[in-house]
């Protein structure tokens, strides 16, 4: 019989209690975008698509957002649409604050990047099974001008995340 050294048996032991702590059963879906240059331009959508087959159990969407050091404001605004396999569509136009009141970042993170998870529909429930599409897009805006940033510096990713809720 082959002989498996201790310190490989430690490491195996440690990646299969790695594998187990990270299978999440209550998250449905979760994706992530990345931003070329760290950059969101002005009405650049971004895309997912996710399939509801459950139209009885409420769940919880999240809207992901990771940023860094070159974010200059202390909120987002987004406009969402979410598309249903019927045609119909639910547009909506939401404002979350990413730093706190000293200026420091919400996110989680020890690093530059921080992620923050920000609640887009609570204890939503589908009525149509099917493909869904989620679209999102930022409008930010300087004081007194009506156009949207060209480049909205210091967005890394931009994620979408569905957990059903026990």
């Amino acid at each position: 019989m082959l002989a498996i050294p201790k310190r490989n048996k430690v490491f195996f032991l440690i990646l299969v209690a790695v594998i187990f702590i990270s299978c999440d059963k209550k998250t449905e879906f979760n994706q992530y975008k990345s931003l070329e240059n760290s950059s969101w331009k002005a009405n650049e959508k971004v895309f997912f698509n996710f399939e509801i087959k459950d139209t009885l159990q409420a769940k919880n969407l999240f809207i992901n957002i990771r940023n860094n050091n070159d974010y200059e404001f202390s909120n987002l605004y987004v406009i969402t649409e979410l598309k249903f396999p019927n045609g119909t569509k639910v547009v909506d136009t939401l404002q979350y604050e990413i730093t706190d009141a000293a200026g420091h970042f919400l996110g989680d993170g020890f690093t530059e990047i921080k992620d923050n998870k920000l609640f887009y529909k609570e204890h939503k429930v589908f009525p149509i099974s099917g493909e869904y599409e989620f679209t999102i897009r930022q409008a930010m805006r300087k004081n007194g001008e009506i156009h949207p940033m060209p480049h909205l510096k210091g967005i890394t990713d931009v994620g979408l995340s569905i957990e059903k809720i026990k």
